[in-house]
């Protein structure tokens, strides 16, 4: 299996959709995690099946932890987790999902379909506000708190994340959505008079 991971290419990687695009850096900074490891089960005994592995799912639209893992609850049987820095708890989670008997839902290829960037900087709080119509203050939006919605004027999934926000969204989108904040970031720094 670990061969299969590193042969795939990711949008950003040379040979992928996004190759050539800019991430920007500076006052607002977009990061690719679309290589790091995520497992989504959706349908049917999903959520049965992970409380059962001892993972328990968090209510809809907000965040869990199990391991290290963050456990991001969709909808009532759809639910992601991402392993930023718990790959090992992941594979295991998702050998047991694969060897298991039904009812189990099924995987909804968020590994494969969705992009998962990263924004944050000194001015993220501006940007995100270019990039959303929702009010992410954290006195509004806290950090169990999931937003699907547009960002980028992209159906998204919006999180908080130590760093400023995780957003997962289609992967077929990812240089629309780098050169959107790009813009955001460029709209920012003029705005505030800095080059």
């Amino acid at each position: 299996m670990a061969a299969d991971i590193a042969t795939r290419i990711y949008p950003f990687m040379p040979g992928g959709a996004a190759d050539g695009t800019k991430l920007v850096s500076g006052a607002v900074v977009l990061s690719d995690l679309t290589d790091k490891p995520r497992f989504g089960l959706k349908g049917g005994g999903s959520a049965a099946w992970l409380a059962a592995q001892g993972v328990k799912p968090p209510a809809v639209n907000r965040i869990g932890d199990h391991r290290g893992m963050r456990i991001l609850r969709l909808g009532n049987e759809d639910i992601l987790l991402l392993a930023e820095g718990a790959g090992e708890t992941l594979a295991e989670i998702r050998t047991a999902w694969q060897t298991a008997p039904s009812p189990k839902g099924y995987s909804s290829w968020r590994e494969e379909g969705w992009a998962w960037m990263r924004l944050s900087g000194p001015r993220l709080a501006e940007a995100m506000s270019g990039l959303c119509a929702l009010d992410l203050r954290p006195q509004k939006f806290g950090a169990e708190d999931i937003a699907q919605t547009r960002v980028g004027h992209i159906e998204a999934v919006a999180f908080r994340s130590p760093a400023g926000f995780d957003i997962l969204f289609d992967v077929t989108a990812s240089a629309y959505f780098a050169r959107a904040v790009a813009a955001v970031a460029g709209h920012t720094d003029q705005h505030r008079g800095h080059p």
